[in-house]
Order: structure tokens, then C-alpha cells, then sequence
């Protein structure tokens, strides 16, 4: 260990589930199948979107999207969480778990700013149909997709272009399943507390604008179906009855990526139809 840059810490020791190890192996099998049907389900719909021409539309490009957003998501964390829950001995690099933190934050930035994006699009589909494809057009969407990268990009970066210059040199035991950025600023050997207030200012803000957003956009939404009949009311909500889900659990690594496929396979039906074509 190199004691003169005062980064001496080459590893972080993940606490995990401190549980027996019966539990461990229902978390085990509970975590792969999870995360096994997360995968296939994510890609289940971007190749049914990408392949089926009758969904080359505003709302299914944005979805595919969402879906590969969410596949990335839970893949950044859950195949280190079931590796974890094999061994005794729960380990990850220093330069891992801020290569973990950096895409977590940057995946859950952007499918929080993407949601956005589609709350806008059923916005225009539901209250603005007859002007729908002409708002709606490619180039609006590539306007959409890039920018909510970006946005991630930006997020993530700006939080850890700071944190990766932290001196680690004392404790390294981190209680959680995976790095989480205001635990490991934590375990810093100097004060941290101006950095703790910009991550927490930075996270809550992105999550507070794009909550309240999604908050303004439905319930306009909701206001104009309200207008219609019972069978209109239906039809909406099954456009954006997902979003429910993500506003409450948009960060969540595990079960959110997997609500996506379940609830747009169940609610949508040319999403069902080509799906179990494809399958």
C-alpha cells in the first residue's frame, strides 16, 4: 500500500445480507430468476419493438428505450449481489465500485428524465390526438432519447469527478449490497459533509423535477379522460399505468426493471400480441 497519495484502500468489503445462509440461498434463487426474467423480458420487447413494424411509433421507441435503460440498470448491480451471496468473503475494487456507482447513476438519471420524455408523449397522444404525429415527430424523439443520456451523464459525472479524488485510507467496510455513493463518501479520511449536501442536493433535485413533472403531465392527463367515457378512461390508463411504479421506485436496481416487460406485456395489446409471437 502506497501511504505518500493517501489513497491506500485498494478494496471495499460489501456487508450483504447479514442473514443465515438457508436465507441466503432463497435470496440466491430468488435474486437469479429475478434477474434472469428482468433480462429476457427487457429484451423480449426491444426486439419485438425494433422488429415489428407496427410499432415503429413515438410511444414504443421511447419504450424500447426504457427497456434497455432498465436491463442496464439492474445489470450494473444484481450479477454482483447474486456472485456475493456464493461467498463468504464479499469484495469489490476500489476502481469496480466506482465504476458500479458512476453507471447507477448515470442509467437512473436518464430513465428518470426518459419518463419524462413518455409522460410528454401520452400527454400529446390523450389530449392533443389530432396533432399527435405532427408534435410527435423523429426528430422530437432523437430531441428526447440524447438529451436524457446527456442528463444522465451529466448527473453522474458531476458527483463522481469529485469522489473518485477522495483519500481512502481508513475504514472500508460499507453496509449495504452494493457501493452506494453517500455511504463510501463516508468512508473518506477527511471531512465530507460540502460533498454529502451536493450529492443529496444534486440526486433530490433531478428526482424532484422530473417527479414533479410526471405529477403535472397525469394528472392533465387525468383531468381530460375524465371528460370521456369509462372505456376512454380505461384505454388511457392502460398507456401509463406503469408510471405509478416508476415515480415510487424509478431508482430501485432489482424488482422496478422488471415491473416494465410485466406490466406493458399485461396492459398493452399489440405489446402482447408481438410478444408472444416472438416467443
Amino acid at each position: 500500500m502506497d501511504l505518500k497519495n493517501g489513497s491506500v484502500v485498494t478494496e471495499f468489503i460489501l456487508v450483504g445480507f447479514s442473514v443465515g445462509w438457508e436465507l441466503q440461498f432463497v435470496f440466491l434463487v430468488t435474486f437469479s430468476l429475478i434477474y434472469g426474467a428482468t433480462v429476457l423480458g427487457n429484451v423480449l420487447i426491444m426486439v419485438t419493438v425494433t422488429f415489428s413494424s407496427t410499432l415503429h411509433s413515438p410511444m414504443y421507441f421511447l419504450l424500447g428505450n426504457l427497456s434497455f435503460l432498465d436491463m442496464c440498470l439492474s445489470t450494473v448491480t444484481t450479477p454482483k449481489m447474486i456472485r456475493d451471496l456464493l461467498t463468504e468473503h464479499k469484495v469489490i475494487s476500489m476502481w469496480g465500485c466506482m465504476a458500479q456507482m458512476f453507471f447507477m447513476h448515470c442509467f437512473g438519471g436518464a430513465e428518470a428524465t426518459l419518463l419524462v420524455a413518455m409522460a410528454f408523449d401520452r400527454y400529446v397522444a390523450i389530449c392533443k390526438p389530432l396533432h399527435y404525429r405532427t408534435i410527435m415527430s423523429h426528430k422530437l424523439l432523437k430531441g428526447f432519447a440524447m438529451p436524457s443520456w446527456t442528463i444522465g451523464f451529466i448527473h453522474t459525472m458531476s458527483q463522481m469527478v469529485l469522489t473518485v479524488n477522495l483519500p481512502f485510507c481508513g475504514p472500508h467496510i460499507i453496509d449495504n449490497i452494493f457501493c452506494d455513493l453517500p455511504l463510501v463518501i463516508k468512508l473518506a479520511c477527511m471531512d465530507t459533509y460540502t460533498l454529502e449536501l451536493f450529492v443529496i442536493a444534486d440526486s433530490g433535485l433531478l428526482s424532484f423535477i422530473c417527479f414533479l413533472l410526471l405529477l403535472v403531465s397525469y394528472t392533465v392527463i387525468l383531468l381530460t379522460v375524465q371528460q370521456r367515457s369509462s372505456g376512454g378512461l380505461s384505454k388511457a390508463l392502460s398507456t401509463f399505468s406503469f408510471a405509478g411504479n416508476k415515480i415510487l421506485a424509478v431508482f430501485y436496481t432489482v424488482i422496478t426493471p422488471l415491473l416494465n416487460p410485466i406490466i406493458y406485456t399485461l396492459r398493452n395489446e399489440k405489446i402482447a400480441l408481438w410478444t408472444r409471437l416472438c416467443a
